[in-house]
């Protein structure tokens, strides 16, 4: 497995995470009905999108009130952090 590869997949998720992130804010306050459960937000900051979820829920100020949220997506963070070290460290050295 090449690094190339795990940066390729982390950014991929961490885009498709901002477009969730923005299209439920607008869905919030246009639809009401078509909004993206928040068990797909979670499921997506899990696979590798915390981090850029994290950041554009506060900069949109959505979903910030939420503990579920604000408690796991650092945590999720933090095991992207530790997951990584360990794939470069297994894969690289």
């Amino acid at each position: 497995m090449k690094i190339k590869y795990l940066i390729f997949y982390f950014i991929f998720v961490s885009i498709i995470s901002i477009f969730l992130v923005i299209y439920d804010k607008v869905a919030s306050k246009k639809f009401k009905r078509k909004r993206v459960r928040e068990n797909i937000l979670l499921a997506f900051a899990f696979i590798g999108g915390a981090f850029s979820m994290y950041i554009t829920m506060k900069i949109t100020h959505h979903k910030t009130r939420h503990k579920k949220f604000m408690i796991f997506l650092p945590i999720f963070m933090i095991l992207h952090i530790f997951l990584g070290f360990f794939l470069i460290k297994l894969f690289f050295n």
